[in-house]
């Protein structure tokens, strides 16, 4: 008889659509302004029990996970500006810290299931910061960066030459199929493996996501050169022709006498000790140093 109840029950949610200790949200995708409310919604059924645990956990960009909603209250960071009932999770402001994953823990009956709401914080881009070398020589390796760190979700980023936007893959394109450049997508560097000549113009970045009108840093020149292999052998020739034109000097100031000759020091006298005779000096009975210098 129970089994058949069971089976009846489990029927019924089948027919209806509805499965037995489910979680569902109504938005899986929430997307606000700043400084906005925002709700968070988990829905669970009633197989869960009266008792139901109802939990929030936070996972931020970085994947770092905390507690939003413990024990049926916000945890002490949350406690000024959250609220729950039934389920639903409502900030009263966000911030573009709170982009991130939101998971709704749901226990009861022996049973756990858990739905993930996404919360996206709309922030406009910023004016990029670009950096660009102003020179650079042929053949070098050369990169050139942007960043916005304001905009939210992540902007995409454009590169411009001479007001000219360059594509992700110049090979697909014949007007670029001469440059050499690469575009990394992930962190908006534009890098030249090996740089030439017709890489020399006015480079500017563009940032753009869904919150606000694009923007753009202001140009900066980069001017490309070729190595001056002559300058360098004439430079490597002049400093050659110098050390033997120092070495010549000082040899002829040494033949001429021009230079401080090394003196030899006078010897010293030697000192030469003898004892005193048998019979002593002057009848005194003693020895008595005597010395003779040997020049």
């Amino acid at each position: 008889m129970l089994f058949s109840g069971l089976v009846s029950v489990i029927l019924f949610f089948h027919a209806t659509g509805v499965e037995a200790f489910d979680v569902t949200t109504s938005n899986p995708n929430v997307k606000v302004k700043e400084n906005q409310g925002a709700d968070l919604t988990c829905k669970y059924t009633a197989d869960f029990g009266i008792g139901a645990r109802v939990e929030w956990k936070f996972r931020d960009m970085a994947g770092s996970q905390i507690y939003v909603i413990f024990d049926g209250k916000p945890t002490a960071q949350y406690a000024s500006r959250v609220t729950v009932s039934s389920g639903l999770l409502r900030f009263s402001s966000v911030t573009r810290k709170d982009n991130g994953e939101y998971n709704c823990e749901v226990s009861g009956n022996q049973q756990f299931k858990e739905v993930t709401v996404t919360l996206t914080v709309l922030v406009p881009p910023a004016v990029p910061i670009c950096r660009v070398p102003s020179t650079a020589t042929t053949g070098r390796m050369v990169l050139l960066s942007c960043h916005d760190p304001e905009g939210s979700p992540p902007p995409t980023y454009t590169w411009f030459k001479d007001k000219t936007p360059l594509p992700a893959d110049p090979s697909q394109f014949p007007a670029f199929s001469n440059y050499t450049y690469k575009l990394n997508t992930a962190n908006s560097h534009l890098e030249y493996p090996s740089i030439s000549l017709m890489d020399t113009g006015d480079y500017y970045c563009q940032s753009e996501n869904e919150a606000g009108p694009p923007q753009v840093c202001a140009p900066l020149r980069m001017v490309v050169r070729d190595v001056n292999v002559g300058g360098i052998v004439a430079g490597v020739i002049v400093a050659l022709l110098a050390i033997v034109l120092l070495f010549l000097a000082l040899w002829y100031a040494h033949r001429k006498g021009y230079l401080p000759r090394k003196t030899k020091g006078k010897p010293k006298p030697s000192v030469v000790y003898q004892p005193a005779s048998e019979h002593g000096d002057e009848g005194d009975g003693e020895f008595r140093q005597k010395s003779s210098f040997v020049v």
